[in-house]
């Protein structure tokens, strides 16, 4: 189907909604009001820009009347060459904006996230950068008037992180920080290097959309939770209870634990929660894995193996590998000035389906 065909077959659904909601007979059956009453708002925007984009194509029109009538008036006829060069750039931009208003919606964009950061090649080194991305990504989440909470955390006797969970609320998160994941790779003199060699060392970031338990259902049965008394950094003793908690789900045999509240409850809460967001996103990317490549979702093959960026201090440069973007501000990004990153990653995502749009047109 052509955009302009499913254009208007939208316009008409929606004039068939409004016509429906007026109805006595779906306006007493609330659920089926309700459902349409969401899918008028979603068809809401999009008809009232294709109809501003056909009120544009009508002055186009009348535009080129114009000037095919203003030959002999030269400045008759170069303002009407100027409205319609400037109606004809309108027209570009609103196309381009209906297209990307057409574009198949990831359901996972207004969910909050599970964001992981393990310390990966580089040992000591790596367990310190993760504290910087973590302090990065805090500084971000911040600046969105977001909500960020940790919920899992295993520290070294340095300050680094060996592994950090946190959960990030607020509008928007999965959708702004979905293509964060990967390995992240840092270049830089350790503060643990005597002799003032460069080191590589990497870090794995996962960014997991928080599941419900509409998303997911999981059995007791299908659970083994044990308790334990948990402990700090080199064995250090932090609770004398045992409140720490570990989850297996037996069937994947994925294990999650959280030993960082003193209330076992709490603890087990917070492993529930990142259980339920790994199982949603293990469902995903076998989904993701059936589809072929040509309409994958995702910047690159987002195989968390994939070396996304490069971090690197000598030079004060950042790399985000999918895209060829350097940025010479290093410092600024780990201070959490990342949108301009996060915007050109979402801009390529874009363009790779309006691509895929016209293939299908």
């Amino acid at each position: 189907m052509s955009l302009t065909h499913k254009l208007h077959s939208m316009s008409a659904r929606h004039a068939e909604i409004a016509s429906l909601m007026n109805d006595p007979n779906v306006m007493s059956d609330v659920s089926r009001f309700t459902r349409l009453s969401k899918e008028y708002a979603d068809l809401d925007s999009i008809v009232a820009a294709h109809k501003e984009a056909e009120q544009t194509l009508e002055e186009i029109e009348e535009a080129e009347l114009m000037l095919a009538e203003a030959d002999s008036d030269p400045e008759m006829k170069q303002m009407a060459r100027e409205e319609l060069d400037a109606l004809r750039e309108t027209r570009e931009k609103q196309d381009r904006q209906l297209k990307l208003m057409l574009l198949p919606k990831d359901p996972n964009d207004d969910k909050n996230v599970i964001l992981e950061i393990r310390a990966g090649t580089g040992g000591e080194e790596a367990a310190l950068f993760s504290a910087d991305l973590f302090k990065m990504y805090t500084r971000y989440v911040e600046s969105r008037n977001w909500k960020i909470e940790i919920l899992s955390t295993n520290h070294t006797n340095l300050g680094g992180f060996k592994e950090l969970i946190a959960m990030v609320r607020g509008n928007g998160v999965y959708s702004a920080l979905k293509f964060e994941s990967g390995v992240h790779r840092v270049q830089r003199v350790p503060t643990t290097e005597a002799g003032g060699r460069i080191h590589t060392s990497a870090c794995t970031v996962a960014i997991l959309p928080e599941a419900t338990e509409v998303d997911i259902k999981i059995a007791d049965k299908d659970l083994r939770i044990d308790v334990y008394r948990s402990s700090g950094p080199g064995g250090q003793s932090v609770n004398t209870t045992d409140s720490a908690v570990r989850i297996t789900h037996i069937p994947t045999g994925l294990v999650v634990t959280c030993q960082d509240e003193k209330s076992q409850h709490k603890n087990k809460a917070k492993a529930m929660t990142v259980l339920q967001a790994r199982l949603l996103d293990a469902e995903q990317q076998a989904a993701d894995d059936q589809r072929s490549e040509a309409r994958r979702s995702q910047v690159g093959s987002g195989d968390r193996s994939e070396r996304i960026r490069t971090y690197n201090f000598p030079q004060g440069r950042v790399t985000d590998h999918r895209i060829n973007l350097t940025l010479h501000k290093l410092d600024q990004v780990l201070q959490g000035d990342i949108s301009e990153i996060i915007h050109a990653l979402i801009a390529d995502h874009q363009a790779s389906l309006l691509s895929q749009l016209g293939e299908e047109a």
